[in-house]
């Protein structure tokens, strides 16, 4: 499913399915996403490696906008924070082959097409928690020294009384015949969580998720004012943006029209009209915490 986005795919690519979109709980997620343009952020959670995954996934990150870059940098240092977990870029930090980009991803198809802060979160390390340091996410797994194995099989022994390590059985294989099976239990140690961390685990990423949601936009009234001049009243409204985002959340969903501007529709009363300015007027986007006017007059003389 997560190669099956519409952004740079690529048919080949494992996962990518037949066409962009192709698959009905992409096809889901792609379609609530469009209908739901109040949308400012999303986490995907995947296992493992223990690290928050941002985008760009094709291109070095000097490439994107630069105030979405500071700004996806702010928000993964409060991850970090929270979590513990380091953030870092797909292109720079996790790659599968150096030759190669991940394709049709989700976060990358939600910031370059949708404008909104995507981010991949690999819930839980075996070597962090064994107290490995300072690793290369993929390059471990193609060469790490052995010491490093060493350092995990004592935590399996001290912190999970060795459950990590199945102890090597016969099983008779009904085409290979007699066979041996044992070694790491990779499902339950090194893909997730041990079920007895599970909750000690995933419990900062929810005030991770809730602290996202609190950065997002906020579109306040700050004042209203209507001033009379006579039969006529000069309608003063101003807005303001608490959230610390801006409207637009992104200036990648600003600069491709994907963030409409803030609208202002003016109803007037009954027998009167307006002697300046628009019913429906536009103003762009507010950066995070800023405010906007917009002025109006009008008389309650029909004449």
């Amino acid at each position: 499913i997560n190669r099956n986005f519409p952004i740079n795919w690529e048919v080949g690519e494992r996962g990518a399915g037949t066409h962009p979109g192709g698959e009905p709980e992409t096809r889901a997620a792609i379609e609530y996403v469009v209908n739901h343009p109040n949308i400012t952020g999303s986490i995907s959670y995947h296992t493992f490696s223990g690290v928050h995954l941002r985008p760009p996934t094709k291109d070095p990150e000097n490439q994107m906008d630069q105030n979405d870059l500071r700004a996806y940098k702010r928000i993964g240092a409060k991850a970090t924070e929270l979590t513990g977990y380091p953030s870092v870029s797909v292109y720079h930090d996790f790659k599968y082959d150096p030759n190669q980009f991940i394709k049709g991803t989700f976060h990358d198809w939600l910031y370059e097409q949708q404008g909104v802060f995507g981010w991949t979160t690999e819930i839980w390390s075996v070597q962090s928690q064994a107290g490995i340091k300072d690793y290369k996410f993929i390059e471990w797994f193609t060469e790490h020294p052995l010491e490093h194995d060493l350092q995990i099989i004592k935590w399996f022994d001290e912190a999970l009384d060795g459950e990590g390590i199945i102890d090597w059985y016969e099983f008779d294989h009904p085409e290979l015949g007699k066979v041996e099976l044992g070694g790491w239990d990779t499902m339950h140690t090194w893909r997730n969580p041990p079920f007895k961390l599970l909750e000690k685990e995933v419990a900062p990423l929810a005030d991770h998720a809730i602290w996202q949601c609190l950065v997002s936009p906020k579109l306040e009234l700050l004042s209203l004012e209507a001033t009379p001049h006579g039969d006529a009243h000069l309608i003063r409204l101003v807005l303001h943006n608490t959230g610390w985002l801006p409207t637009s959340v992104t200036s990648r969903a600003a600069k491709t029209g994907v963030a409409k501007p803030l609208e202002i529709d003016l109803e007037l009363p009954e027998n009167a009209k307006l002697l300046a300015g628009e019913k429906k007027s536009f103003h762009g986007q507010l950066p995070g915490r800023n405010h906007k006017g917009m002025f109006a007059l009008w008389s309650s003389d029909d004449t």
